[in-house]
């Protein structure tokens, strides 16, 4: 049977699907892999709606990753209704089109073309999250336990992100860097500032810390990765009386870090650092997810192979750009990222030329050739 990614496409786009809503998307989803004989688990966890998908039962399994929630459209300003999947002048219109509806609807037809042949010779597999954009707290991470415990862990996994910047076929991402957050209080003594000695200042204290964590560079980069970045994201104190020494001072800072570093690590040295300039200090970080790098290897060659003999282009390996759900699924196999050109995601009229969709597709049916799946 086969599949257009266009109409699939449109059908996702049409599903309101704003985290943590699934607004009937999974639902198109499973109604388009029944009919190719895929198994389909809806898997609920929390508020949060996730599929896993598997067709065949043997190895190689090669699992597609994605998910179908999105962020709000935002502003006025787009050419067509963001959730109206309209295609105009060769060009599919809609909140998701790239980032990353457009990319399962082509991973579907691609499975599709493949399975015209017969039934796999390994396996098959989709898992896609309704919790991608926002905490990432019920969705892949759960999945993946619940893969793990039935024994559905996959040879090997693609997750279908927007990797490319201006033209498909320029990226496959091998890695990300990791994600820690941190939030700085300093306690201090409030008094007037005519008075100075009767007082200990925070926000003195304050910007000497954030001058000391911006001072140097916290590395050179390494082999695969940019250097890690620390910036700081907000300096509060609240208060609106000028002659006053407030009580107290807050900042906020992320750092996106590379292999040469570990969250626990950074946090650790981010309390050391405050600790020095101030006492009367606290330090909350969060760790949204570490480094993680796929060793370029046969698996990493036939991916790049596939998608230079479909688009013409071959693929430079990266691992920049933000976090994704490929943080997760490092720890159970071997994972890389190869989808749209992102250069509309999260944009007032995101969009995605329907050529380049059905070139996706092309692309993720060599890739299962080539996977001998």
């Amino acid at each position: 049977m086969s599949v257009d990614p266009v109409p699939l496409a449109q059908a996702l786009l049409r599903c309101p699907s704003v985290t943590p809503a699934d607004a009937g998307a999974q639902d198109v989803l499973a109604a388009a892999l029944v009919p190719l004989g895929f198994t389909v688990h809806r898997l609920r966890f929390g508020a949060i709606e996730n599929l896993f998908a598997r067709i065949g039962s043997g190895a190689p399994h090669f699992c597609f990753a994605g998910h179908t929630d999105v962020v709000p459209p935002g502003a006025a300003g787009w050419q067509e209704e963001p959730f109206g999947g309209t295609v105009r002048d060769g060009v599919l219109h809609g909140r998701g089109a790239c980032d990353m509806k457009g990319a399962i609807a082509a991973f579907v037809a691609a499975a599709a073309r493949h399975l015209e042949r017969g039934a796999p010779r390994g396996s098959i597999s989709l898992l896609i999250t309704g919790d991608e954009e926002a905490e990432a707290v019920d969705g892949t991470a759960r999945v993946l336990e619940w893969m793990a415990a039935n024994g559905q862990v996959p040879d090997f996994c693609l997750v279908g992100e927007p990797t490319n910047p201006a033209r498909l076929g320029e990226v496959v991402k091998i890695g990300r860097r990791g994600s820690i957050t941190a939030q700085i209080t300093v306690h201090g003594t409030q008094g007037h500032v005519a008075y100075p000695h009767r007082t200990d200042n925070p926000v003195h204290r304050l910007v000497q810390i954030l001058a000391a964590l911006t001072a140097l560079p916290l590395d050179a980069g390494s082999e695969w990765f940019e250097p890690s970045s620390l910036q700081v994201t907000s300096v509060d104190v609240g208060n609106p009386t000028a002659n006053l020494v407030p009580a107290r001072a807050t900042a906020a800072l992320n750092i996106r870090f590379n292999d040469r570093h570990t969250g626990a690590g950074l946090a650790a040295w981010l309390r050391a650092a405050v600790a020095r300039y101030a006492e009367r200090a606290e330090v909350t970080t969060s760790l949204s997810g570490e480094s993680f790098l796929t060793e370029p290897g046969e698996q990493v060659a036939r991916l790049r192979r596939a998608i230079a003999a479909a688009t013409g282009v071959e693929p430079r390996l990266d691992t920049g750009g933000g976090t994704s759900d490929a943080r997760f699924i490092a720890r159970y196999c071997p994972v890389a990222e190869f989808g749209l050109v992102g250069a509309t995601m999260h944009q007032v009229d995101e969009r995605v030329p329907v050529a380049e969709l059905r070139a996706l597709a092309d692309a993720y049916a060599a890739v299962l050739a080539e996977f001998d799946v």
